[in-house]
This record gives C-alpha cells, sequence and structure tokens, in this order.
C-alpha cells in the first residue's frame, strides 16, 4: 500500500518546490500583478500548481494511506485502479497549467477533461471502498462527504474549461467561478481536514475517552456553509446569503476547535510533536480570523467585493490553514510512514533509529515560525498595495518553504 500514497506524496512534493522555485525567480512579482488582477494566466497556472499539484496531491495520498488504517480490516478496493487515477490526474494537471500559462483554450479543455477523469476515478475507488466497508463514523462520513465535493468543484472546474472553447455562457461562467472556489477549496479540503484530524490528532497525543457528539455538529454545519455558499454563487443570491454560508462554515470551525480542546484535554502524551502543536494552533487562529470577518463584513461589505480583499482573504485561507496545516501534519505523516517502511519490518532485529531521529523538530518549529511570519508580511503587502514588501514576503516564504520541503525530503534518505 506504501507506494501508491508514496507516489502522490512525492509528486505534491515536487509540484511544491517547482511552485516556490517559480515565486523565487521572478522576486514573487506574480503575486503582486494577481493582487491588481485576480485573474490572469500566470495567477491561474500558480494558484492549480498550489491547489492540484501539492494541496491536492498530497491529499489524495493521505486518503489512500489512511482509509485502509480507519477501516482496519478492509483495504482500497483497487490500488490498479488507483495507478491509473494517478496518470490521469497528474498528465491532466500538468497539461492544465502549461494550458494556463500559455492560454491555449483547446489544451485548457482537453486537459481539465483528463484531471477530472482521474478525479471520477478516485472518487470512485475510495466511494466502493467505504460502501463494501460499510463502517460509517465520523471520520468515514467527511471523507465521503469530501469526495463529493471534490467531484462537484472538478465538474464546476471542467465545465469552465470546455467554456473557455466554446464561450457560451457569458456572466454564468463568473456564478460557475464561485462555486468551483466554494466547493473545491472549502469543501474538499475543509472536510478532509477536519475529518483526518479526528483520526490524526488523537492517534498522535495518545487520546482516550473523549465525547465524539461535537464531529457530528461539525459535519452538518461545514456540509450546510458549503451548500448554501456554492449555492448563492450558483444561482446568483445576494450578499447576505454569502454571509450566511460563511457564517455556517465559522460556527462549524467554532465547534471543530472545541472539539480539538477536548481531544487534547483526554492526551495521555504531553507532547505529540511540533507538527500536531502546530496544526492545533492554527485551526484556533483561523477560528478566530472567522469570528472578526463575520462580525465585519455586515459593516464593512467591501471586504468581500473589492477584488484585493478577495486574493487576501482567499491566500489566507489557502495558504494560512490549507497550506500550514498540511506542512504541519507532513512532518508527522512521512517519518511515520517511512519509519513504518523500512525499519517496521526490522523490529527486534538490532538497533534502529525512532521516529524521531527522522526529523528534528526545533528545525520544524523554527521553519513554520518563518513561513508564518513571511505570508503575513506577503498579506501586509497585498493589503497596503506595497509591491516590495509583497515580493520580500513572498521570496522569504518561498525560501522558507523550500527548505521546510527539503527537510521533509531528506527523511527519505535516513
Amino acid at each position: 500500500m506504501f507506494r501508491l500514497p508514496f507516489l502522490f506524496i512525492f509528486t505534491g512534493l515536487v509540484s511544491f518546490a517547482l511552485f516556490q522555485l517559480f515565486s523565487l525567480f521572478d522576486f514573487a512579482t506574480w503575486l503582486t500583478v494577481l493582487g491588481d488582477q485576480p485573474r490572469y494566466p500566470t495567477g491561474w497556472s500558480r494558484i492549480h500548481l498550489l491547489v492540484l499539484g501539492w494541496a491536492t496531491m498530497i491529499a489524495m495520498g493521505a486518503v489512500y494511506q489512511l482509509v485502509p488504517v480507519v477501516l482496519q480490516n478492509h483495504g482500497l478496493f483497487s490500488k490498479k485502479l488507483g495507478y491509473v487515477h494517478y496518470c490521469f490526474f497528474a498528465i491532466g494537471t500538468a497539461g492544465l497549467l502549461i494550458g494556463f500559462q500559455t492560454m491555449q483554450v483547446m489544451m485548457i479543455a482537453t486537459f481539465a477533461t483528463l484531471a477530472f477523469i482521474g478525479i471520477l476515478l478516485f472518487a470512485f475507488n475510495i466511494a466502493t471502498t467505504l460502501i463494501r466497508a460499510n463502517k460509517w463514523d465520523p471520520i468515514t462520513i467527511s471523507v465521503a462527504c469530501s469526495v463529493v465535493y471534490l467531484v462537484l468543484g472538478g465538474t464546476a472546474g471542467m465545465l469552465m474549461g470546455l467554456n473557455f472553447y466554446f464561450q457560451q455562457w457569458g456572466d454564468f461562467h463568473e456564478r460557475l467561478l464561485g462555486a468551483h472556489i466554494c466547493l473545491a477549496a472549502i469543501g474538499w479540503f475543509g472536510m478532509l481536514i477536519t475529518g483526518l484530524s479526528y483520526k490524526m490528532l488523537p492517534m498522535f497525543y495518545l487520546s482516550h475517552g473523549y465525547p465524539v457528539r461535537l464531529q457530528k455538529v461539525v459535519i452538518v454545519l461545514w456540509n450546510a456553509g458549503v451548500l448554501v455558499g456554492a449555492s448563492s454563487f450558483l444561482f446568483n443570491g445576494p450578499g447576505w446569503l454569502k454571509w450566511t454560508g460563511l457564517l455556517l462554515i465559522v460556527l462549524a470551525m467554532i465547534t471543530y476547535s472545541y472539539h480539538l480542546s477536548q481531544m487534547v484535554k483526554h492526551r495521555h502524551k504531553p507532547n505529540p510533536g511540533v507538527g500536531i502543536l502546530w496544526s492545533y494552533s492554527i485551526a484556533h487562529c483561523m477560528t478566530i480570523i472567522g469570528i472578526i470577518l463575520v462580525i465585519l463584513i455586515p459593516f464593512i461589505p467591501e471586504l468581500i467585493v473589492q477584488s484585493r480583499m478577495i486574493v487576501i482573504l482567499g491566500w489566507l485561507y489557502l495558504w494560512g490553514w490549507i497550506g500550514l496545516t498540511i506542512l504541519s501534519y507532513l512532518s508527522k505523516i512521512v517519518p511515520f510512514l517511512w519509519w513504518t517502511h523500512k525499519y517496521g519490518p526490522k523490529i527486534g532485529k538490532g538497533k534502529m533509529p525512532t521516529m524521531s531521529d527522522l526529523i528534528d523538530d526545533r528545525h520544524v518549529r523554527i521553519t513554520l515560525s518563518v513561513i508564518a511570519s513571511s505570508l503575513f508580511i506577503l498579506l501586509v503587502g497585498l493589503g497596503w498595495n506595497q509591491p516590495m514588501i509583497t515580493s520580500v514576503g513572498g521570496s522569504i516564504l518561498a525560501l522558507s518553504s523550500l527548505f521546510y520541503i527539503s527537510m521533509i525530503g531528506y527523511v527519505f534518505a535516513k
């Protein structure tokens, strides 16, 4: 089983490194342009490299690895189908990125379709695995919901790709874009991170005996928020409906953060590792930011209307929560997978390194701090409309991210 998730995680790491190298090469000026003009070829290409090439690749690998663990006695429906899925999705994503960069509409439409076929194969594989196991709990339900949102978000994305070529839908293309972002960014990543956290945090904190009722509340609120938000974009709903969708997501975040505190309260291991501590803190920070936004938006509706603010909020969500959470989890997942693969069969056969020997927690803490600080500088630059500050923040972010991902990659050499 290790090879399949490893293939996705390795491809995700390479995509992440490429994304950071591109930012370094142009001194992160693409981010400055993105602040002024959110929709332009390089911006589309870079955003999809980050979201599809990195975050979604890593997320798919994590699902292939963790779902059989959650289901215990039930393996993945088909590993071969997983490899076929990888081929379609990797080729489709690579072609889509080039299509965006060069604005070749036929290429965008063709490779968006290939990437979507990959998503459908992934959804079929995971759905069949879950249905055959018939073990429904908050973790498997969250994973199932996230995969549904991935398919819906992918459908919206593929239709937009086709419309780039056929140019038939006029204003509906804009509404489809809002629904695509809502379903893919908030539905797919949000449901997956919250659901897998119910497995990850107790596993590394050694938490037992904590109440799980709030997990169901998070699922209901998060789904309601995504559906209300996506519908408001798709059917051109009023501003208050979009705010209602955000309110539901923030209520879900509040419940989720409180539930994480319950897990920590019932821990038997005081230090689960820096990565887990960071993921826990990031969830609380994003909850506070969400609460502030929900309060401010009725008084300052421009916050979700101005393109620059949308870029800032989008970057804050994508990098501030999804990106940092994935990076934090990688510092635990990769050493765990590699140690289990390489040293697991050698247990009791002599001296071997411990899992904590594979990556230095001090370096993880320092690098994550630099990444978070540079992200703050970048956002200040975007908000203040200061290109130099944006470029400096973006370049430090790229450099520190490259160092971090090198640390993760070096685990495979130990």
